[in-house]
């Protein structure tokens, strides 16, 4: 005999550390910039311009695909980055890393025509939604309560 039973109490909300909030939103700031660009080659010509040896305004070249690396691999650093560096190590790099992206990711939609503002605005607006979260995120870390300091030469217990 089965007995079912339902409970009325609330579901217990984990306190999440900061260290992993920053690195989901890094891997979901890291697959979003990718699908984008994915999804940029489904766009008419942008094919035709990758055979031709152009993206966008630049010649394909060994320089530029090293520099498209570079970039795609800094979401994916930030991501471990976030989860192995000390709190203030952590902290000053995600407000420097995402304070740099905002301008690169906004960006992205230069030289774009209005037939392609939503797709650009949807897309660029997550991102940037993403990054002020890391933003806000590394900006209020919380901070320890200062402990109490053991004068030199006394012991642990003479000091309460």
């Amino acid at each position: 005999m089965t007995i079912r039973t339902t409970t009325t109490e609330p579901l217990d909300n984990q306190q999440v550390p900061v260290q992993a909030k920053l690195a989901a939103a890094w891997t979901s700031f890291m697959f979003l910039y990718i699908y984008v660009d994915i999804l940029n080659f489904f766009k008419p010509g942008v094919i035709d311009e990758l055979r031709a040896g152009r993206v966008f305004a630049f010649d394909i070249s060994a320089t530029l695909l090293t520099i498209f690396l570079v970039s795609v691999s800094i979401p994916a650093l930030m991501a471990v980055l976030s989860m192995t560096l000390s709190a203030r190590a952590n902290r000053t790099t995600n407000l420097v890393v995402a304070s740099l992206l905002i301008p690169y990711t906004a960006f992205n939609a230069a030289g774009e025509t209005w037939q392609w503002a939503a797709f650009y605005a949807i897309s660029i607006g997550i991102e940037m939604l993403l990054l002020a979260f890391i933003l806000r995120s590394a900006w209020k870390w919380p901070r320890t309560a200062p402990s109490a300091t053991i004068v030199a030469g006394s012991s642990p217990t003479a000091a309460r």
